[in-house]
This record gives C-alpha cells, sequence and structure tokens, in this order.
C-alpha cells in the first residue's frame, strides 16, 4: 500500500543531491505511488510557486487534467461526442479517471481553501497572505489520481498492464497578466513555464521505467521499485511503465534519444544511423538541444502521424525501406524538438509549432529524398504512369491537403485557437498551410533570411516565454523586404491566395502585364516568363492589394506563368496562365479515371461506372466529367450507362456551379441535373429538374448547425403504362424547402419544412427528427411528420401524390429504391425513414387529405432497439374519415442510418410473427452509395 503524507521532500532531496533550485523556476516535488491493483496514483506534492508576473497574487490557478475524464460532462467528454466518438461514453466509470484531493496547506501547514469551477479540470487556491512579484509561495497537497484507460488518448493503463502517464500531476497555471488555466479538450496543449521537477516514483518492482528525466536513483526494497528523478526547466513530465521494456536508447553525439517506435524492416543499425541523421539535422536547422535525452514515443505519433500513402498496410506499402520509418521518427522528433524547448501558448500560438514541423519536414525531403514521389513506387506502375499524381512530388502533399480544406470552404485563420479547429484542420491542414507559408517566405525572402530568423529566434527564446511576434520582429531584421503581410494576412485572415494575369500589353521589346489580386488583402506573388520549358526570367512582385501592372522584358518569352513552382498554396493556379501565342492560355487533356489537379490544362476525365436497380440490372459506362480529386466551382458530368436487363441507354448528368462566401450564407449553389432510367418493368421515366441551393453555417466551423434553403423544379416524364391508364404520366412540381441540421453524438436534432405545387396539387409538410443519447447510455430517437393537402385535384383512387405512411412513391425520384415500383418481394422490403415512416404495411397505406405520426425508438442492448410508430390518416372520399394506425418491433441498427433491420411484433394487424410469411415483412435499410458512405469519415474529421 502506498502512504500519503506531506513532508519536507524537497529539501531532503536537495540537501541530499546538492541540487540547487534554479531562479525564476517553479520547483514542484511530488512523491508517487503506483497501486496497480486500482490503477492509481497516490500523490503528495509540494509546489514552490515563483511570481513572475508584475502582480500581486492572492490566488494561483491549478490545472488538473487527470480530472477531466471524471464525468460524461465535461469539455473533454464533449469534444468526443463532437467528434462523433461515442467509446467515453459508453466506457465503465471506473475505466474513466479522475483526481481526488484531500487538502491543500502553506509552508506551515495551515489548510488553505480552494475550489472548482463548472469546468472541472482547472481549479484555484486562495493564498493567506498576499505574494508579492518575484517572492515565492510553497503549498502542500494530497491527492490522488484514478488513471483513465488508454481507450480515450493513447494514456493511461493499458489492457497489458502497462501504464503511460501524461496529465498525472496537479501543475501551477501560467500567469502572465491573466491566468491561463482552461480545459482538457483532447488536443496536447497544456500551457506550463519551463520548471523544475524533482519526482520520487514508487511502483512494483516489474515495472521498467522510460523518462527523459535525468534518473538519479533507482533500487529495489522488497517488492517495490524506488526511482528518484529530477529535470529542471521542463514544461511537462511524462512516464513510460512497461512489465517488459520496449524502448530502446540510441545515442547520438547530441543527446541520447529513448523511443519505442519499430519498424521490422529497418534493422537497429539503420535506426541508430536514422535518428543520428535526424538529431544533426534539426540541431543544424535549429540549434542545440539543452537537455541529455528525448523521448520519441509510438504513442505521439499515433496522435499525429504522418498523414499520406504512408500510413498505407506494409504489404502495399510504395516507398522503400525505411522511408516511412525515417518520415515518422522525423516528424515526432521535431514536435518534440520544438515543444520541449519554446514556450509558445499552446492553445492561442501553437499555428508556429506545426509551421516549423512541416518547413523542416520539407527541407528534409529536399535534402535526402529529393525524387521521392507522393505515391512512391506506385508512379511507375503502368495503370498509374499516365497521371498527373505520379509526377508529384512527396512535398507536394502538403497543399493539396490544406487545399481540400479550403476548396469546401472549411479552413480556417492559423491564429485560431487549437480548440475551436475542426478535427482536420487541427490534425492536418493547418499545420501543413503554415508549414507551406514559411516555404512561401523563403522563396520570397530567399532562404537565408528565413533560416537565420528561425536559428535566431530559437536562440533567443529557448525556454523562454515566447509568441510569434517575436518571430516577426527577428525577421523584419533579417530583410528590407515587407513580411508584415505574412502575419497580419496569411496567419491572421481567413482567406485563400488567388492571382490571376487579367491583360498583358505590348509595349515595344517590353510586355505590361497586369496582375490581379482577387482577394481582398495584400500577398506577393512571383511572375514567370516561359518558353517551352525554359523559365526565361522570375521575378516576384510586392504585396498586391487590386492590380498590378509590372513590365517585363518580351525577348523569347512565349508565356507568362504566376506561381509556377507553387511555392505559394494558392487556392486557383488555373487562371495562372496567359499565353502569348495561341487561342487556349491552357491546351485540353484527356485522362482515364479521376486525377489530381494539374493547372497547367483543361481536364477532362473518363471512368466506367457501375449501377444496378432492378429493372434495368446492372449498367455500365463512361463517366465524362471534369471534377478532381479537390472540388471547383464548376463540376459537370454525363454519364451514358446500357442496362443489361432493360437492353436500353440509360444514365444521368449535371451541371453545378458553387459560389462560396466567408459569411454566415457560405454556399450559393446553381445547377441542373437530368437522368432517365427505368422506373418497371419495360417502363422509363426521364427528370429534368433545376435548382438552387443557399446554405449557411456559423462561423464557429466545429459547431455541426447548418441551414439551407432550396428551391427546384422537378420535371418528370414517364412512359404510359397500359396497366394503370388513369395515371398521370408527366409532371412538374416546384419544391420550396428548408432545412435546419444540427446532428451531434449526445443531441442530434433536425427539422424540415417542404412545400410544394402543382398543377393539380399543393401540399405542405413538417419533419422533426430528435435523438438523444442520455448519461445512463439510454438512446432516444423522436421523429414527428405532419402534412396536409393544401388542395388536391388528383383522382380518389390514385395515391401516386399522396402522403405514404411506411414507403413513399417518390414522384420526385430523391430516394435510392433499387425496386421502386414493387408490392412483394425482397426489393418492395427497403425502406427509407421518409414521410409516414412505418415500418409495418398497414392499411390506409397512403393519406390524400392530411397526415401525422410519431416514431419512436430506445435501445434495449447496444444496437438493439425497440420500436413504436403511431399516427392519425385521413383520406377524403368515399370510405375516407380518420384512422389511427400504430405498429411495434425490434430495430437492429448496425450503423445508424446506413445499415439497419427492422423486425415488425405487434400492430393494427395483431401479433405479426403470427401471421405467417414474416420473412417478407422484415424491413431493412442498406447504403450502397460512396458518396453516402463517406459521411461516417467527415461527419469527424470535418
Amino acid at each position: 500500500m502506498c502512504q500519503l503524507r506531506f513532508g519536507s521532500l524537497i529539501y531532503l532531496i536537495v540537501i541530499f543531491f546538492g541540487i540547487t533550485p534554479m531562479a525564476g523556476q517553479h520547483r514542484i516535488s511530488i512523491e508517487a505511488c503506483l497501486e496497480t491493483s486500482e490503477n492509481k496514483l497516490n500523490n503528495s506534492q509540494e509546489v514552490v510557486y515563483t511570481n513572475t508576473s508584475e502582480d500581486i497574487l492572492t490566488e494561483i490557478y491549478f490545472n488538473d487534467w487527470a480530472n477531466s475524464f471524471a464525468t460524461k460532462t465535461t469539455p473533454l467528454a464533449r469534444r468526443f461526442g463532437e467528434n462523433y466518438d461515442s467509446s467515453f461514453h459508453f466506457e465503465k466509470d471506473e475505466d474513466r479517471g479522475r483526481t481526488t484531493i484531500f487538502g491543500f496547506t502553506n509552508e506551515e501547514g495551515q489548510t488553505l481553501d480552494w475550489e472548482r469551477g463548472e469546468e472541472i479540470d482547472f481549479f484555484k487556491v486562495q493564498l493567506d497572505k498576499p505574494l508579492a512579484p518575484g517572492e515565492s509561495y510553497t503549498l502542500k497537497l494530497l491527492y490522488s489520481i484514478k488513471l483513465p484507460s488508454d481507450k480515450f488518448t493513447r494514456y493511461g493503463y493499458t489492457k497489458e498492464g502497462n501504464y503511460n502517464l501524461r496529465y498525472w500531476y496537479i501543475a501551477p497555471a501560467v500567469y502572465d497578466g491573466k491566468w491561463h488555466a482552461y480545459s482538457n479538450k483532447n488536443t496536447d496543449d497544456l500551457y506550463q513555464y519551463p520548471s523544475e521537477f524533482k519526482i520520487t516514483l514508487t511502483t512494483p518492482s516489474n515495472f521498467k521505467l522510460t523518462t527523459d528525466l535525468r534518473v538519479l536513483t533507482q533500487g529495489i526494497s522488497g517488492n517495490k521499485r524506488i526511482s528518484v528523478l529530477h529535470g529542471s526547466d521542463r514544461m511537462s513530465v511524462d512516464l513510460f511503465l512497461e512489465k517488459r521494456l520496449n524502448y530502446e536508447t540510441v545515442i547520438t553525439d547530441k543527446f541520447e534519444v529513448i523511443t519505442d517506435m519499430k519498424d521490422r524492416k529497418v534493422n537497429p543499425a539503420l535506426r541508430a544511423l536514422t535518428m543520428d541523421r535526424i538529431v544533426h539535422f534539426l540541431d543544424e536547422n535549429l540549434g542545440p538541444y539543452p537537455f541529455d535525452r528525448m523521448v520519441v514515443s509510438e504513442i505521439e505519433y499515433r496522435n499525429n502521424p504522418v498523414y499520406g500513402l504512408n500510413q498505407l498496410p506494409d504489404f502495399i506499402s510504395p516507398f522503400p525501406d525505411g522511408f516511412e520509418y525515417d518520415m515518422e521518427m522525423l516528424k515526432t522528433a521535431t514536435a518534440n524538438y520544438l515543444e520541449n524547448t519554446l514556450v509558445l501558448h499552446p492553445r492561442e500560438d501553437y499555428w508556429l509549432y506545426g509551421a516549423i514541423q512541416i518547413y523542416l519536414m520539407k527541407e528534409y525531403v529536399n535534402k535526402y529524398y529529393p525524387n521521392m514521389k507522393i505515391i512512391g513506387s506506385l508512379s511507375n506502375f503502368w495503370v498509374i504512369r499516365w497521371s498527373h499524381a505520379s509526377e508529384l512530388e512527396f512535398n507536394d502533399q502538403y497543399p493539396l491537403l490544406y487545399l481540400n480544406m479550403a476548396r469546401n470552404n472549411l479552413h480556417q485563420p492559423l491564429s485560431t485557437p487549437k480548440d475551436s479547429l475542426t478535427k482536420y484542420n487541427k490534425n492536418i491542414a493547418n499545420s501543413y498551410y503554415g508549414g507551406e507559408g514559411l516555404y512561401y517566405l523563403a522563396d520570397y525572402l530567399g532562404k537565408q533570411p528565413l533560416s537565420d530568423a528561425l536559428k535566431e529566434f530559437y536562440s533567443e527564446k529557448l525556454l523562454m516565454p515566447a509568441t510569434s511576434d517575436d518571430l516577426r520582429t527577428i525577421l523584419n531584421s533579417k530583410t528590407e523586404l515587407p513580411i508584415d503581410w505574412f502575419f497580419d494576412n496569411y496567419v491572421d485572415k481567413r482567406s485563400t491566395i488567388d492571382f490571376k494575369i487579367t491583360k498583358v500589353k505590348k509595349i515595344g521589346d517590353s510586355l505590361d502585364v497586369f496582375v490581379r489580386n482577387r482577394r481582398k488583402y495584400p500577398m506577393p506573388v512571383s511572375l514567370y516568363g516561359i518558353n517551352k520549358d525554359s523559365t526565361i526570367f522570375k521575378k516576384w512582385l510586392p504585396p498586391i492589394d487590386s492590380v498590378e501592372v509590372v513590365r517585363v522584358p518580351s525577348e523569347n518569352v512565349k508565356k507568362l506563368v504566376l506561381n509556377k513552382e507553387a511555392s505559394i498554396p494558392e487556392f486557383n493556379q488555373r487562371n495562372n496562365y496567359k499565353t502569348l501565342t495561341g487561342l487556349l492560355n491552357r491546351p485540353v487533356q484527356f485522362r482515364l479515371f479521376q486525377d489530381v489537379e494539374d493547372p497547367r490544362y483543361n481536364q477532362l476525365f473518363f471512368m466506367p461506372v457501375f449501377e444496378y436497380n432492378l429493372y434495368d440490372g446492372f449498367t455500365v459506362g463512361p463517366k465524362l466529367y471534369n471534377k478532381t480529386v479537390l472540388p471547383k466551382g464548376i463540376h459537370y458530368k454525363l454519364e451514358p450507362q446500357y442496362g443489361f436487363r432493360s437492353k436500353t441507354i440509360v444514365g444521368n448528368g449535371s451541371l453545378i456551379y458553387t459560389q462560396r462566401y466567408n459569411g454566415s450564407l457560405y454556399a450559393l449553389r446553381f445547377g441542373v441535373s437530368g437522368s432517365s432510367f427505368s422506373y418497371n418493368d419495360g417502363l422509363f421515366y426521364r427528370r429534368l429538374t433545376p435548382y438552387m441551393t443557399m446554405a449557411f453555417r456559423q462561423k464557429d466551423l466545429r459547431k455541426n448547425e447548418k441551414q439551407f434553403i432550396n428551391l427546384r423544379n422537378v420535371n418528370v416524364y414517364r412512359d404510359d403504362n397500359p396497366m394503370d391508364p388513369d395515371q398521370e404520366p408527366n409532371y412538374s412540381v416546384v419544391n420550396l424547402q428548408y432545412v435546419y441540421s444540427n446532428p451531434n453524438l449526445i443531441h442530434y436534432f433536425r427539422s424540415v419544412l417542404d412545400y410544394q405545387i402543382s398543377t393539380n396539387f399543393s401540399k405542405i409538410s413538417a419533419t422533426l427528427e430528435y435523438r438523444k443519447l442520455f448519461l445512463n447510455n439510454r438512446q432516444l430517437n423522436l421523429r414527428f411528420y405532419a402534412g396536409t393537402f393544401l388542395y388536391n385535384n388528383t383522382s380518389k383512387e390514385d395515391d401516386y401524390f399522396s402522403f405514404a405512411l411506411d414507403r413513399p412513391t417518390d414522384y420526385l425520384f430523391d430516394y435510392n429504391y433499387y425496386g421502386r415500383s414493387e408490392d412483394t418481394g425482397l426489393f418492395s422490403q427497403q425502406i427509407i425513414i421518409a414521410e409516414g415512416g412505418f415500418k409495418s404495411k398497414l392499411q390506409p397505406a397512403f393519406a390524400n387529405s392530411w397526415i401525422t405520426t410519431v416514431n419512436a425508438s430506445t435501445n434495449i442492448w447496444k444496437w438493439i432497439y425497440a420500436y413504436g410508430d403511431a399516427g392519425l390518416i385521413h383520406n377524403r372520399g368515399i370510405g375516407g374519415g380518420t384512422e389511427a394506425v400504430f405498429d411495434t418491433g425490434v430495430r437492429l441498427s448496425l450503423v445508424a442510418d446506413y445499415f439497419e433491420l427492422y423486425f415488425p411484433l405487434y400492430s393494427n394487424l395483431g401479433w405479426e410473427p403470427g401471421l405467417g410469411n414474416y420473412d417478407q415483412r422484415i424491413r431493412f435499410i442498406v447504403t450502397l452509395s460512396p458518396k453516402t458512405l463517406l459521411g461516417l469519415f467527415t461527419r469527424e474529421w470535418y
């Protein structure tokens, strides 16, 4: 058993080891004892807090991020829910972790008052006397940390019985005129000033300790191992306790690297050479690392990996042996190098960490892997060799992955607080954009000024509070060129970059080139004169705020190009070309299969498409389109297909223009689409739909709340059905729709107000959906639907345009029915939750006057739900009137809204399993559309 006790630990260590505390640092002494039976640390801690500010303090804030795991309602828990990560919510309470504080005292042993706020992972301690600038105050505390499972953040206790410890102690918050105490949101951005740590750690004797602190002594007493650790100027202390040591030590002539990152294709000798090369590279490009050792863990890498094709399984890895290991070690070691030495605010000024990291990674690849392609050896494969993707260098992935967000209007300024970023921007896009920005600067200023500025910034601000403004000051001293545009516009503004050559005038033996900045924030751009594959000149234009006219020589110049080497992460490079001879600025290029955008060409793609429905059978044909990996403003496609069962040409096509904005109106889309398929055996429909969509969302992109206004005119032309002489084969419906959507894991809400008008009817309907996940893991799903005809002049015997109880007729052809006209058989059992939303097939199945229904379900066990539906239906005409309907049953929700089965039990029909043909009463939802399935990914990352 571990005993918690207050003591004079700091003085014993100082006297025994002769260590002199460093002035200005907080001194943190901890006696920690691990109890494996309860996965708990019992800590006795002393903090000598030094007031480095100019203010008199009467209270001190402390970070207690171990307590962020305590409940399902902490900011950390809410962040998991926002990212659609349900593991934390459904985990057992004892696996989450928490802090239990037994008390605070001052140096004399007097009890101090302390309190938590609503956010329970930091708190304040009230001092018994004011703390003047430059003075120190000693606090002692007793507490225990119930460690969480490593399932949530990869830190905590593992299923193998090991312990990866982060945020395992209580740490003083930073005060620099205001307190920087904030909650853990799984962004690894705890803000601490460098402190001196003295730790006595007691564990069972079978555990091996890995740490980057100095191990002063280590010994075994009975069945306990006692380790005494020390570190100065440390901003964090991570400890790794293993029963079987997985870490290896690499001795370089700079410092020791301790790592558990391995690659079975790389032998230990090559791993050591790789690590030595990385250490020397960082030393040359930044400066000396001030500590004796660095721990580079697999956990750190997995939490922030090198995104790209090098994450593929080994058996299909396209990169040479050792390259992936090199990149993984480089990224993780560079992050540690920077975060352990530069005292930047990790939540407010974090972007500089990522920018320098990616910039150095690009420099490393340019130096040691100058010919490495973005898809590695796949670029030589005959099927891929023709594509533009095969030409891209490995470093081209950084602007490509950033532009994925910019083209979707989901980019965020580099200066956005880290906890306000979407997951994709936090993990990928913003660091890549920052690194590209430094490369932009390096091309504009020249590499040497930027290189010198980074080294000076590192050496001057080593282990001292710093901001990105300090780098700006140093950069200004290295060049006479303006650089404020980078910090004021590139870093701080939510704006993309887009330049265009608007016109060229011939003036004697020179050219006047008119270059327009299509965005409102001034930035510089490079202009090239080209003759075939040769560059005649390169000239940097100063920051442009609107239109700049530059005079260049015309001799031998056949084409003018902006940003030819793509050193600027430009939103649209397709308008950067101006030919001085010929008609087209960019030639047309035909490609088989979708490719990465090549701005040098007007690209047109072909690829085969395969689809299926019951009446056409399998359909196959070519798809002609212009969409690249990244979205564009104008998309078009044409998909003629041959149906092997209908033996007819079917297919669809569309033309879409999207204009994106930075305000609450973030997208305006105009388009027209058309399709032609079978709707029954031997019967075809043709649909033509012009439409417009206005999309709104909040300025905070982490919020999922969106609103849409949709206006369309659906024109349908159907073959006459000889079995239904009363049908109306051709019709046109104007549809106005308002959609409000706010989907989240804990609270899901969506509403739709829909108005339709046609020649013979007008109708309005409303749909409300609500999903709630309770703290006891009970989930409640509610859906309300109501619709009424404003007028209905259709035949009383024809329910084609009527409201449906369980299976809409889909006269607008919106739904992906595999057999839309089926009344019996497997395809008739496909259900799409729309209109009435019932699962049993009841009578009346339609309403030609009005309908109102409620659908509800709740979980019985994990993905097994009980459901019930109730409603009222009113029909006009003979046998009309109002009828009440209901059904109940069991729902298997394998993937909610994507793959589900419904088993009816009791309804207006009675006990349905006893009615016969029960297998034909089971309903199913199956989603096969790749675009729809992609939503499972984008809802978490975007």
